[in-house]
């Protein structure tokens, strides 16, 4: 116990130095919200990786998707890492940057608002990053207790507050700088430790031949005539895997937390090699928790029941870690404890950020008040606060009670966010022809997918179909529907002001002609 007391002691120390060390970096808004625009690419790609995996991944996920498909649930991180990641910082980065950096905006509301000359769209994005990042925030939680418990036999309550005024103190203090830091830190802890705990676990149980050969013998109840079904190349439940690669893989896309990344990068060389060492990261930490969570079932006989045959799917992962040593069980609560705490830090960041520049700031304009830097600074701050209170006293009700309803907004966060900014942000970077309209009616449509998801599950009824009642599967059809919805409705709805797309687009040729000019007095030399 004492060794696990100290490794934690260790880790709350050195994040809070790390707050301490990037007060400087805090000195204005942009030095808070997006570090000054100047994080490396070691930085941003840990930054981008630790808030992609948070302990919803690795206990929640990876336990209940690992349980219905067995060894098959390593394509989710597989997927999460060449299409999350690779693709992602591919196809985003350099126009993200590029785009911010010529609109001048911090925020993904105040870029729809910049981009499309409306302020109807900055609101409207700000009020959905407000209703849906809070439960989404809420959700990090789960996990931590059984883990905790099971290491320190402490409350759950006591675990969600000590996580909450660790988190506040440090973003606080560093901000964006401070977050990025401990995201390298903490991201190093989430590489070593699930590389420890899939070899602890596979050792358990005799190495991965046996294993597997173990894994093999259980019948999968979604193919229950399929020998070796959970060993299979893609599963038993291919379609269903598919679904979930999308939603995790391509909905953080349209995520603020993770676009929010590419704003403060340090320059297009950055971006690059961003790129790789943000897919290695995934290929470890996001392949690495599904492929462990492939095993579950092996310990189908001490796992929580909610049903016969409907395990506790939270119970899955703290059941195999178990019976680890005192020391890599100590590690393990290091790692998720860092991965809840580095997508904690982004997600208030960004709701904190949002609510100040695009709500309030505006609103203190139009009566005739200029906020200035500190006035700005100090209501993100507060926010942050907020933001961080009301997701705790959120998690410890769910946790407490048996309300329902909080349960089903979180699972279906990252849907609605997803169906509403991924279409919009990805056209307005690339098509100079797409309209306000057609933004507008995507956010529309990818909220109103979702909420009628929830409604439908709540009232225990399905949604359109059986399929896609499921939050995962409604999530692809709301991002689906946007790749739809925002090009047909800009080509009957009016375009917008060609002289002003015409400046924003200009930049990437810009940039383009400055980096090939700068390359040729490079050789020349």
């Amino acid at each position: 116990m004492m060794a696990k007391i100290l490794i934690l002691l260790c880790f709350f120390l050195v994040t809070l130095g790390v707050g301490l060390a990037c007060r400087r970096s805090t000195s204005d808004v942009h030095g808070f919200v997006l570090g000054s625009r100047s994080v490396g690419s070691w930085l941003t790609a840990f930054a981008y990786g630790t808030s992609y995996f948070s302990a919803v991944i690795f206990v929640g996920y990876a336990g209940q998707f690992g349980w219905k498909y067995g060894v098959a649930a390593t394509w989710i991180g597989l997927g999460n890492a060449f299409f999350g990641s690779l693709l992602a910082w591919n196809v985003l980065g350099r126009r993200t940057r590029i785009m911010t950096q010529q609109l001048d905006s911090a925020t993904m509301p105040e870029f729809f608002g910049k981009r499309f000359q409306s302020p109807l769209l900055r609101v409207a994005a700000a009020a959905i990053v407000f209703v849906f990042l809070i439960p989404y925030t809420a959700s990090l939680y789960n996990g931590l207790s059984r883990l905790f418990g099971m290491a320190f036999n402490i409350d759950y309550t006591w675990c969600v507050l000590g996580m909450a005024v660790l988190t506040a103190a440090y973003v606080l203090l560093g901000g964006y700088m401070a977050a990025a830091v401990n995201d390298f830190i903490q991201g190093i802890i989430m590489i070593f430790g699930i590389v420890a705990v899939i070899a602890a676990v596979l050792e358990s149980n005799g190495g991965l031949n046996a294993a597997l050969h173990s894994l093999s013998s259980i019948p999968s109840p979604q193919a229950p005539d399929m020998h070796g079904a959970l060993i299979s190349f893609f599963g038993p439940a291919p379609l269903e895997l598919l679904g979930v690669v999308l939603l995790t893989s391509f909905g953080t896309w349209g995520l603020p937390q993770m676009v929010g990344k590419f704003y403060a990068i340090t320059d297009e060389g950055a971006i690059a090699k961003g790129t790789v060492i943000s897919t290695v990261f995934a290929v470890i930490v996001a392949g690495g928790c599904y492929f462990l969570g492939g095993f579950g079932q092996l310990y189908a006989s001490s796992v929580e029941y909610v049903a016969p045959g409907k395990p506790v799917f939270d119970s899955i992962i703290p059941t195999m870690l178990s019976g680890l040593p005192d020391i890599l069980l100590g590690i393990v609560v290091i790692l998720v404890l860092s991965a809840s705490m580095s997508t904690l830090s982004s997600l208030v960041i960004t709701s904190g950020s949002t609510l100040a520049l695009d709500i309030f700031v505006p609103m203190m304009r139009r009566r005739g008040i200029a906020p200035g830097n500190r006035t700005q600074l100090l209501q993100i701050r507060l926010l942050v606060v907020f933001f961080i209170a009301v997701s705790s006293i959120i998690a410890i009700v769910q946790a407490k009670s048996s309300v329902t309803f909080i349960a089903q907004l979180m699972g279906i966060s990252w849907g609605a966010l997803a169906g509403a900014f991924l279409a919009p942000f990805l056209f307005a970077l690339y098509w100079k022809r797409t309209s306000p309209a057609s933004v507008l009616v995507s956010f529309i449509a990818g909220v109103g997918i979702m909420c009628a998801c929830m409604i439908c599950r709540f009232a225990g009824v399905p949604f359109i179909t059986p399929f896609l009642s499921s939050p995962i599967n409604a999530g692809v059809l709301a991002m689906l529907a946007g790749m739809v919805i925002v090009p047909v409705v800009s080509l009957i709805t009016p375009a917008p002001d060609r002289t002003a797309v015409d400046t924003m687009f200009a930049s990437y040729h810009r940039k383009v002609t400055v980096n090939a000019s700068t390359a040729l007095s490079d050789a020349e030399a």
